[in-house]
This record gives C-alpha cells, sequence and structure tokens, in this order.
C-alpha cells in the first residue's frame, strides 16, 4: 500500500507528460505539490522540514541548471561564430547519410562526451550538430538521447560505477570480500552485457529515427545502414571491453567513444560498409510535423568559412579541461573539491544537516562550457552584436528548464529524504517470515522493496528497470546508484543471486534510464528549442529503453542459468 502511494507523484508526472501532453514545467509543478502532500500527511515529515528539502532542492538545480546554461550559450556562440557552419560542413564532407551521421554524431561523438563529462551534456551538445546538419530539432533531440545510455557506464571519469562500488563497499566487507576487487570485477560485468545491449541500441537508434521521422515512416530505410551500425558497435566494444580489463573505469568510456568516432569517420569516408543510395532529411518542413521543430526562436547559423580546426578548438580545449579536472593525476579533481572552491549554504531555514555544497570550478556548464564560450568570443574575433545575440537566445532558451529543474529535484529531495518508523516497521512487518531487513524507509526506497519482493528469484528482470526508476525520477545514473545500489545488493543476497551481476544491473539500468530522464529531457529541448515536447520524446525513447533494460536482463539472465558468479573469488579465503 505504502509503495503504491508514494508512486502516485511518479504516476501525475508519467500521466501529465506522457498521455496528456503537458510541458514538464507544468507537470513537475503540481508532481512536486503532490510529493509535498504525501511525504506530509503519509510519511510525517513536518511541513517545515519539507520546505527546507524543497529549497535544497532548488538549490541543487542549479548544478544542473547551470551545465545546460553553459551547453546552450556554447552552441549559441559557435553558431554566431561561425564555427558550427564549419563543423557542419566537415560531417557533410564525411558521409551526407543521415543514419551515419546519426551514429557518429550522435552515439560515437555524443559518447566520448559523455566519458568526459556526462551530466545530460551529450545529448545538449550533440543535438546541435545534428540540426545543424538538417536534421529536425526533435530528431536529434531523440537520437541523442537514445544514444546517452551505453557510454553512461562506466560513465563520466567512471563517476556512476565507482559510486554503485563505494555505496556497497561496506556489504561487500561484511561478506569477507575486497572492496577493490569488487569495483575491478563489477567494471568487467558492467562492461560486457552493456556493450551488447549498446549494440542494440545503435540499430534501435537508427530504426526509430527512419519510422518516427523519415519521410516514407517505414523501417526498411534503416536496413541498408545496418551493416554500419554492427560495425560500430564492434569498433566501439571492442575498446570499450578491452579496456575494462586492463585500464580504470575512469578511461574507459572516453577512450572507446573516441576511439570509434575516429575509426567510424574514417570507415564512412573510405566508404566501408556504407549505404549505396544517400538517405536525408532534406525537405523535411514540408512533409514533416510541425511539433518537429524548434517551438522558441534558434538563431540561425553563420557561415564565415572557418577553418575545421579553428571550429573545433572549443571542443578540444574542452576535452582537455574535462581529462585536468576528471583525472585525480593532474592534482586539479583534489584541488577543485575542497575550499576555498565549494560554495556552501547550512541549516537551511534552520533545520540542522539540511544544506547546499556547489562546487562552482568542478561544475562543467562553468567550467569548461561557460569559460570555453568566453574564450571563444575573442578567439573567432566575433562581433559585439553576435555576442549579444548569442547572449539573449541562451538566456531565452535555458529559462523554461530552470523552472522545470527547480521543482523536478525538489521532488526527487523530497523522495530521497522521508522518513518514517512506522512505515519501516510496516515494511519489515509485511515481509514476516522472509530476511528482508530494509532499513531505509523513504518513499523512493519503499517502492523499489516492492518490486524487489514481488519477482524473488527472478529478480534479475525487474533489476534494470529499478535503476532506471532511480535515473528517470533524478536524472543522473549516479544519484540512481547511490539510491538503489544497496538495495539491490542485498536483495541478491537474500534470494541467492549473484551480488556483483544483479548491482551490474542496477548501473546499466541507471545509465539506460538517461533516454527518459527528465532532467535530460528538459536540457535538451532547451538546447535545440523544442520545449513543449518532453511527453512526446518520452513516448518516442521509452520502446528502446525498455528494449535495452530487457536485453542486458537477457544476458544476465543466461550468465545466472550458466552458474556464472563472479562474487567467490572477491571473498577472503
Amino acid at each position: 500500500m505504502y509503495a503504491l502511494i508514494a508512486a502516485v507523484p511518479i504516476l501525475l508526472t508519467i500521466v501529465f507528460m506522457v498521455f496528456m501532453n503537458w510541458s514538464a514545467k507544468r507537470s513537475l509543478i503540481i508532481s512536486w505539490l503532490a510529493a509535498f502532500a504525501v511525504a506530509c500527511s503519509v510519511w510525517g515529515m513536518g511541513i517545515g522540514e519539507a520546505a527546507a528539502r524543497t529549497v535544497a532542492g532548488f538549490l541543487a538545480s542549479f548544478e544542473t541548471s547551470a551545465i545546460i546554461f553553459g551547453a546552450i550559450l556554447l552552441m549559441n556562440v559557435l553558431k554566431q561564430s561561425g564555427a558550427m557552419a564549419s563543423i557542419n560542413g566537415m560531417f557533410s564532407g564525411i558521409t551526407e547519410d543521415a543514419r551515419l551521421q546519426a551514429i557518429i554524431v550522435g552515439y560515437c561523438f555524443a559518447g566520448f562526451i559523455e566519458g568526459a563529462a556526462g551530466f545530460g551534456t551529450p545529448a545538449a551538445l550533440g543535438a546541435p550538430i545534428l540540426i545543424s546538419l538538417g536534421f529536425p530539432p526533435l530528431a536529434a533531440a531523440a537520437i541523442c538521447l537514445v544514444c546517452n545510455s551505453t557510454p553512461v557506464n562506466p560513465g563520466p571519469v567512471g563517476v556512476p560505477l565507482l559510486t554503485a562500488s563505494k555505496v556497497v563497499a561496506d556489504a561487500v566487507k561484511h561478506l569477507g570480500g575486497d572492496p577493490e576487487k569488487f569495483t575491478t570485477v563489477l567494471t568487467r560485468w558492467v562492461c560486457i552485457p552493456n556493450m551488447i545491449g549498446g549494440l542494440f541500441i545503435i540499430m534501435a537508434v537508427v530504426f526509430m529515427m527512419c519510422k518516427a521521422f523519415g519521410k516514407n515512416r517505414s523501417f526498411r530505410d534503416a536496413v541498408p545502414a545496418v551493416p554500419f551500425c554492427l560495425l560500430t558497435g564492434v569498433v566501439v566494444g571492442s575498446i570499450y571491453i578491452v579496456m575494462s580489463f586492463f585500464a580504470a573505469p575512469e578511461l574507459i568510456s572516453m577512450t572507446a567513444f573516441l576511439g570509434g568516432m575516429i575509426v567510424m569517420m574514417f570507415c564512412a569516408k573510405k566508404g566501408v560498409c556504407v549505404p549505396k543510395k544517400v538517405w536525408t532529411f532534406d525537405g523535411y518542413k514540408e512533409w514533416g510535423e510541425p511539433s518537429w521543430q524548434s517551438t522558441t526562436v534558434v538563431t540561425s547559423v553563420k557561415d564565415k568559412s572557418m577553418k575545421p580546426l579553428l571550429a573545433w578548438t572549443p571542443y578540444i580545449v574542452i576535452g582537455v579541461i574535462l581529462v585536468l579536472t576528471r583525472l585525480n593525476a593532474f592534482g586539479l579533481k583534489t584541488l577543485f573539491n575542497n575550499d576555498p572552491f565549494i560554495l556552501r549554504v547550512g541549516n537551511i531555514l534552520g533545520f540542522e544537516g539540511i544544506g547546499w555544497d556547489f562546487k562552482f570550478l568542478y561544475n562543467p556548464g562553468i567550467m569548461p562550457f561557460v569559460l570555453v564560450a568566453i574564450l571563444t568570443v575573442p578567439l573567432h574575433r566575433m562581433s559585439r552584436e553576435e555576442t549579444k545575440i548569442a547572449v539573449v537566445d541562451s538566456v531565452k532558451n535555458w529559462s523554461g528548464a530552470a523552472t522545470a529543474l527547480l521543482f523536478g529535484v525538489a521532488m526527487v529531495n523530497l523522495y530521497r529524504y522521508t522518513s518514517s518508523a512506522q512505515i519501516g516497521a510496516a515494511v519489515a512487518g509485511a515481509a514476516a517470515g522472509s530476511e528482508f531487513t530494509f532499513k531505509n524507509s523513504s518513499m523512493l526506497y519503499v517502492m523499489a522493496d516492492a518490486l524487489a519482493k514481488l519477482f524473488q528469484g527472478t529478480y534479475f528482470i525487474i533489476a534494470p528497470l529499478i535503476g532506471v526508476l532511480g535515473a528517470f525520477m533524478s536524472g543522473s545514473c549516479t544519484v540512481s546508484n547511490t539510491l538503489f545500489a544497496s538495495l539491490q545488493f542485498e536483495t541478491a543476497t537474500l534470494v541467492g543471486l549473484s551480488q556483483v551481476l544483479i548491482v551490474a544491473l542496477q548501473t546499466m539500468g541507471g545509465g539506460i534510464g538517461n533516454m527518459i530522464c527528465v532532467n535530460n529531457i528538459v536540457a535538451v529541448c532547451a538546447t535545440t528549442g523544442t520545449n513543449g515536447n518532453e511527453g512526446k520524446l518520452i513516448r518516442t525513447n521509452i520502446l528502446p529503453c525498455l528494449v535495452y533494460a530487457a536485453v542486458v536482463a537477457a544476458v544476465v539472465g543466461l550468465l545466472l542459468a550458466a552458474g556464472v558468479d563472479p562474487m567467490p573469488e572477491l571473498l577472503t579465503q
């Protein structure tokens, strides 16, 4: 019963956005009100504390909001400077086939950005490039969101996977295992099923694009691109899986997708596995739907015949800065994650322990995106008028997303921090006769707990969907792992399944959920000017999301059936 009550705000979000096609801003305000009411009336959270958690959520939303603004600003600066037109020409020069462009830009290039930065930036940066290549804005948004799933694991410098491992470290020790070895083994067993699923997702993107946005609305148009899809999967997957055995999680996604992009650009240029007939979106404004186009003013791209190296310089600088600040070897990661580079707000509304820490120089929206955008102005010799247009357009595109994020993150805060001894006892009592002893009684945890109890021995089927749920609500695989990795580990122990494989499914599910999570959808809609189409994107992407989750669950199910369990080798003899 409590799980159903806790699910009400989430169900309202789904109904409003998916079935009623409301904007994320309108939907999340009402859903937040519902979560506030449930937290106070059923979970017994005080109104003052709920208000403090809401304010903390508002402040926390600024972190994602800053990333969105930085990505939008950089995009508009590059459009005004002439760099985007040059990048467009480079990709057009490699191939004019939109199916191949979607793979190279949406999967490989955005995958590299995910491996370096994360936080929804791949879709926010990749979609504008696809738009500049002639893609309908809504199609570009959908493609980049679906592609932004595989590279999420191990993810931005390994953070999601390392977070999952850290969360269950005490449980591993309790069983006599070595947490460091657990991380190493978890990396391998995330990467292998994840890349098998990634092979399917590359093809799913192309088939979805041709069916949902193609002139003929036919899956047949995608078939000629299947060899290129398979080759991409093999190239990226080979680097990815090999590195999972020999490299740290921090470098796997970044290196695999960058290497894959370089190889696939060469293959496309040389005609390797390239379809004989070119397929494009030419003329889509005449045969497409109005909702495919931008609903807010998006300034046209200026062409100044800029040299490709100069045009790509901002992205190169971004990559360098991200590597320097995300790897401990250079010392900047430690520096920027400590005082004096942390803005702290403590004891919000007088509640001790409720606060907000903002690592402003570690936020990719500020550094590198805003920083690089500012440096690009003199580098590309932009006029004062061009700079003004870029800034004004960015503020307009960003403002709607900022409001939605305020209430979305605030609602997640209420889900995470509700707690009731009475409900915790009721949940434990419902499991009488079993060994379920979950102590956390938050709204989000109670929902996941109910799903675990329902599936028991076939829990591996639902495990990735719990990860998807966490990402859908929080907008982050890292947060999803923070919320649910311990639940997944303990459930696996109690129902007799491999803890390594179940936690792997959790983190894979968190990555898969990126394609439908509210934060990413709001961000990419703001970046592409398609605000108001959030519900349509969820409807478009839900099938690839479920297919991906089913594929990784099936792979792990086969491994479990074959008796694969990496956990015993980690236990102290």
